[in-house]
């Protein structure tokens, strides 16, 4: 393990017109009519770095109108499906452009390394050109009809859609939400995480630039408890596009029920399981796969794999190819270019992590690597990769989503019983599977219940693309993300029937 130098500067300058945090509506930025400030701090450092108002329901009543009479008066939703195509295609090139200093306000604001390419800036431009792609792609249906009816479905845009992203690929989960809305035709209201505002609201910036009408696109920061649950009831919001915890999700469903049953979708919280075959798999390939997914934003990605099940076997030979592929990581600052490995995004996270990995041998789990903090002198919020074997399926870091680099190890004695580890706890968003059988990878794929990815090598090369979509099982959510279906997700089909007779 090498460690960064905390002294090196940025590979990438911070827009000033990112700095200040104040709601965009209707083209301008305004003062929120919330005197009480909510402080972000480095979670590389632990020192203060901004303030951002909490945010109130004047503020998300002021952007929700905004975006109502955008809608309404069809400024973006009846223009010609070149001009959509052509602001986005702008949308898209300007993102690409301002590139390096969006992935700096991420790695500021929550640790996400700027030397990782994963859900980075210039991946969320390339999304924003397949859905400005993606605008005249998607037709209606129509139905046979007899001699004096004529009947079609038309898919038409919600309308006013809140976007509530998460923080932990700020830049990437903006997009994710609002290149499929805008691309559908409706108007949106984003709020980004308290603890990474700044990059989702450049992005709505340069979507202005790129000559997006105003009132399309407004951005209200603030807290949850505020912005968020003034987005979930107010009866003017159509559609609710949430990514956060189950917990927040489930909140979602009922600020919908309790005000005008807007469409939810909701990706949630996920505890993926890697499953891997004594059956001549590559286990270098699988322990490159587990441990660089682990790794990823120091684990802070739903849908990882924190669970590894093993076929009985393998299971030390695979341990030991794991662990040693933990300790090849480069931790500091996030802003570092030379750093590989950040950390968590705020003391609190740091702290539920901790608390995971200290009363995990009280429920009979054997730690093998890691269990401890990283670079305390730097003040930052680093916890080292960590592995324990023989973990319970019952036990806490095996059923609860840790959102940190924590593995839990169970082994296994055949498919049945890789079957029902796989499905054992309340989420369903991804499955890795490692085997070298045709067989056994199909019936993983019919029997485990989220989406599954089949990895008897390490794969390669874009695969689908944004082109692919999932829709996640049990408490990971509901509704599908990504791809045209994705985009679906963001119209209703009206039905309309012409009896000419």
């Amino acid at each position: 393990m090498q460690t960064a130098s905390n002294g090196s500067a940025p590979t990438a300058s911070i827009s000033e017109a990112a700095l200040e945090v104040r709601p965009l509506i209707e083209g301008d930025l305004r003062d929120s009519t919330s005197e009480d400030l909510f402080e972000v701090v480095s979670p590389s450092t632990g020192e203060y770095l901004l303030s951002i108002p909490t945010g109130s329901q004047q503020d998300v009543d002021r952007a929700v109108a905004s975006a109502r009479t955008a809608f309404d008066d069809g400024r973006w939703c009846d223009a010609p499906p070149s001009f959509k195509k052509k602001t986005l295609h702008r949308f898209a090139d300007l993102i690409a452009a301002e590139a390096p200093s969006l992935d700096a306000l991420d790695a500021e604001e929550m640790g996400k390394p700027i030397s990782l390419g994963f859900c980075n800036a210039a991946a969320a431009a390339s999304l924003v050109h397949f859905y400005a792609e993606a605008i005249d792609k998607l037709s209606g249906d129509l139905f046979t009809s007899d001699l004096t009816n004529f009947v079609t479905q038309r898919r038409v845009p919600h309308g006013v859609v809140a976007a509530i992203v998460p923080w932990n690929f700020p830049s990437f989960n903006t997009v994710l939400k609002v290149a499929p809305a805008l691309a559908a035709g409706n108007c949106v209201v984003l709020k980004p995480s308290e603890l990474s505002s700044r990059s989702g609201l450049r992005i709505a910036q340069l979507a202005l630039e790129a000559g997006l009408p105003q009132g399309v696109f407004n951005v209200v920061p603030g807290l949850g408890e505020t912005v968020g649950q003034a987005l979930g009831l107010h009866h003017d919001v159509d559609m609710l596009a949430f990514t956060g915890s189950s917990m927040v999700g489930k909140l979602m469903l009922q600020y919908a029920g309790q005000s005008n049953m807007k469409v939810v979708t909701a990706e949630c919280g996920g505890k993926s399981p890697h499953i891997v075959f004594a059956d001549g798999v590559d286990l270098d390939a699988a322990a490159d796969g587990i441990a660089q997914l682990l790794l990823l934003n120091q684990g802070q990605v739903c849908s990882i794999g924190t669970r590894l099940l093993v076929q009985h076997d393998i299971e030390a030979t695979l341990i030991e190819k794991v662990s040693s592929r933990l300790h090849n990581i480069v931790p500091g600052d996030a802003l570092d270019p030379k750093t590989t490995f950040g950390p968590l995004v705020t003391a609190k996270q740091c702290a539920k992590v901790m608390q995971y990995i200290d009363t995990a041998p009280e429920q009979g789990a054997e730690l093998v690597m890691g269990g401890g903090r990283l670079l305390t002198e730097t003040g930052g919020y680093f916890v080292a990769p960590t592995v324990f074997r023989n973990v319970s399926p019952t036990a806490g870091i095996a059923q609860e989503e840790i959102f940190g680099p924590v593995l839990s190890v169970t082994s296994f004695k055949d498919t049945e019983e890789a079957i029902q580890l796989a499905n054992s706890t309340q989420y369903g968003l991804a499955s890795y599977v490692w085997t070298a059988s045709l067989a056994t990878s199909m019936k993983m794929a019919k029997g485990i219940r989220s989406s599954v990815f089949i990895n008897a090598c390490a794969m390669a090369g874009e695969g689908a693309g944004h082109a692919l979509s999932s829709e996640p099982a049990g408490q990971s959510g509901l509704g599908t993300e990504g791809g045209l279906a994705g985009m679906e997700s963001y119209m209703r089909r009206q039905l309309v029937g012409i009896n000419h007779g």
